[in-house]
């Protein structure tokens, strides 16, 4: 009986185990969650604006050492060189005195050589001799007393294929130009309509204080009879580039350092002092902005005022100096990285109508720089806010800002401006609440901001501001014209 019971009491033991799930090797799976929902699509990024080209920052990262500057050759001790002195100009008033503002800055005046006014009387000045590089060399001295720069205008007729001309100032610091340049510079010249003397006018590179010296350095093979040039005058600057930096706020007082406004330097970094030369010699100085396109390309385009640079011979004189603001809020020293660019441009586009110029540069632009973004849609109405960084003066940048106050008629030749409505008026008028613009700062670009990003809306004609009159309006030819009619050629073919 002991034992059956036992084998009962076993029996159902086990038989409760196998009712529970114990001791089984094949437990039912568990409940699972529920499978979590598939994930949402990511918003479509929203369609790209079509009214406006962005901003590009290339960035350093395809920055190059600077080239090695090739070294012009010594003069001999005995060397001949003739010289010929012009005597101080007459006392005139400053730069800027009485100038509209945004009108361009005079910084020099044509003065006439009649010594080397002929290829004749410039080919009977030069003696030639052997420079011990296996080339030939002969010079002429320019001097112009009191001038704090000299730009020398040549008029080349012709010269052998290997030729170099060298600009020399009194310490010693020479500057190259080639054959290859100066006929590079007259088929853009001719291209573009120019006479055939127009056309070959070469400019030299602005050489500091009031000595120039140009040595023209020939293979030794070629023959003298080669080089035909002429050289009937030269521009007399009154300020170099860098005594411009150095002059202790040459802008107005009420000017404000965009050092001080540091989340519009980026703005500024699209921003170029321009300084050029007419053909009568008479030298100036203008802002501009390197534009950018709808490609990113990276091709230097500059717009600019047309009463700065309106013809290809002026485009072909070009300097720019980029980068130049103050190394910070309140300081005179100038910010390091500032470049300057000696190539000349090419000129696309002027027209009076928007006092609108548009060219290309020949030389790359450098590294640093920004692209500036633009915007030709309809968003640029009155009551808009608006900023410009120029160079008052040649100072260094400085920031303006304002707003639209309305669309304006003006006449270019008389500088005259009364209101219009966006149908019939090609400019935009501004009105100032900090800063003002001045002599140098015309051609200067005017930005709106959309979004988190600022674009060009026009560039400067002029207008009646001051520091003496605040509250002066001033004139910005409207970009979305000049792109409608031409601009997007270029700019978004």
């Amino acid at each position: 009986m002991h034992s059956h019971a036992t084998r009962l009491a076993l029996l159902a033991c086990l038989l409760a185990l196998t009712a529970c799930g114990g001791g089984s090797s094949e437990s039912p799976p568990a409940p699972q969650p529920p499978a979590p929902a598939p994930a949402p699509e990511p918003p479509a990024p929203p369609p790209a604006a079509t009214d406006r080209i962005e901003p590009f920052d290339p960035g350093l990262a395809a920055k190059q050492a600077p080239m090695a500057k090739p070294a012009a050759p010594a003069l001999p001790a005995t060397a001949q060189i003739t010289q010929l002195t012009l005597p101080p100009l007459a006392p005139t008033p400053p730069a800027g005195v009485d100038a509209d503002a945004g009108a361009p800055l005079q910084i020099g005046t044509g003065r006439s050589l009649t010594a080397t006014a002929s290829t004749e009387r410039t080919t009977a000045l030069l003696h030639w001799q052997d420079s011990g590089r296996g080339t030939r060399i002969a010079a002429l001295r320019f001097v112009a007393r009191g001038a704090q720069g000299l730009r020398l205008g040549l008029q080349v007729q012709a010269l052998p294929a290997d030729a170099r001309l060298w600009f020399v100032d009194a310490t010693g610091q020479a500057q190259l130009g080639t054959a290859a340049q100066w006929q590079a510079l007259a088929a853009r010249n001719t291209a573009a309509g120019m006479d055939e003397d127009s056309a070959r006018r070469y400019w030299s590179p602005e050489l500091a204080g009031e000595q120039a010296t140009l040595i023209l350095e020939i293979p030794a093979d070629a023959p003298t009879a080669q080089v035909r040039l002429a050289v009937p005058l030269l521009s007399h600057t009154t300020v170099t580039p860098e005594q411009q930096l150095g002059l202790a706020k040459a802008a107005g007082s009420c000017e404000a350092s965009v050092s001080c406004s540091p989340e519009f330097i980026e703005q500024g970094r699209s921003v170029a002092r321009l300084r050029y030369v007419e053909a009568d010699g008479r030298a100036y100085q203008c802002s501009g902005t390197l534009m950018n396109d709808m490609g990113s390309s990276g091709t230097p385009w500059l717009l600019t005022a047309r009463h700065c640079i309106a013809d290809q011979g002026t485009a072909s004189t070009l300097s720019t100096d980029w980068l130049l603001r103050a190394s910070a809020c309140g300081a005179s020293s100038t910010a390091a990285g500032h470049v300057q660019r000696t190539g000349g441009a090419t000129l696309l586009y002027a027209d009076e109508g928007s006092d609108t110029s548009f060219l290309r540069l020949n030389d790359s632009a450098p590294p640093g720089v920004v692209y500036a973004g633009s915007y030709f849609g309809s968003e640029a109405l009155p009551g808009t806010a608006v900023s410009v960084v120029h160079h008052p003066q040649g100072d260094l940048q400085q920031l303006s800002r304002g707003t639209l106050t309305g669309y304006s008629v003006c006449n270019t030749s008389t500088n005259l401006c009364i209101a219009g409505d966006a149908t019939s008026a090609t400019f935009l008028a501004v009105n100032w609440q900090q800063g003002v613009v001045e002599p140098g700062s015309s051609g200067a670009g005017a930005f709106i901001t959309l979004g988190q990003r600022r674009y060009l809306v026009g560039q400067l004609f002029g207008g009646t501001s001051s520091c003496s009159n605040p509250a002066g309006r001033d004139y910005f030819g409207r970009f979305e014209l000049s792109f409608a009619q031409a601009l997007h050629r270029w700019l978004k073919p």
